[in-house]
């Protein structure tokens, strides 16, 4: 069995137009989301065996500051080729990880990580993301959950969707 959790970094500021968008760090709001975020991580015990984790800056602190709140740091691979990847670049790095690892955490950006849990899903799970109102916003987590034993044989269509939460639906 393998786990995927898809986390949408954090919601991040624009308020310094000269800024490049690689650059954007998390806003007031985001900081407060991953602390939101790290209560459930904690009560739902998620734990990755690997993140793997855009570089850009507000990727970055998103996985900085969920983990400064669980207390706790993740095997985490920082990636240049995550930064706005699209949905099959993402599932490539999925299928290329080492199958001792059990469970992998992709932290990015919209609409690859959107197209990608929708992509994940069998199509019964699809009409429940979409139940759920999925557009995956900043600050969405994604789990799923596929019955195979290598990372490789992880294919469109076939994971179930064990979780979803938003920071909205956290805030609660």
């Amino acid at each position: 069995m393998k786990t995927v959790y898809l986390l949408r970094h954090a919601k991040s500021a624009w308020d310094q137009a000269d800024l490049a968008d690689h650059d954007r760090p998390l806003n007031r709001r985001g900081r407060e989301a991953c602390e939101r975020l790290a209560g459930h991580v904690r009560r739902h015990h998620v734990e990755p065996a690997l993140v793997l984790c855009s570089t850009a800056r507000r990727a970055r602190q998103t996985l900085d500051e969920l983990t400064r709140h669980l207390g706790r740091k993740w095997p985490a691979e920082y990636r240049d080729d995550l930064y706005l990847a699209e949905a099959g670049r993402m599932l490539a790095i999925l299928r290329s990880l080492p199958d001792g690892q059990p469970s992998a955490m992709l932290v990015g950006h919209n609409p690859g990580m959107a197209e990608l849990a929708e992509r994940l899903c069998t199509r019964p799970e699809r009409q429940r993301l979409e139940t759920l109102g999925a557009k995956f916003p900043t600050g969405a987590l994604a789990t799923f959950v596929f019955e195979v034993a290598r990372w490789q044989d992880i294919a469109p269509g076939h994971g179930r969707l064990d979780g979803y939460v938003t920071p909205k639906s956290l805030a609660g």
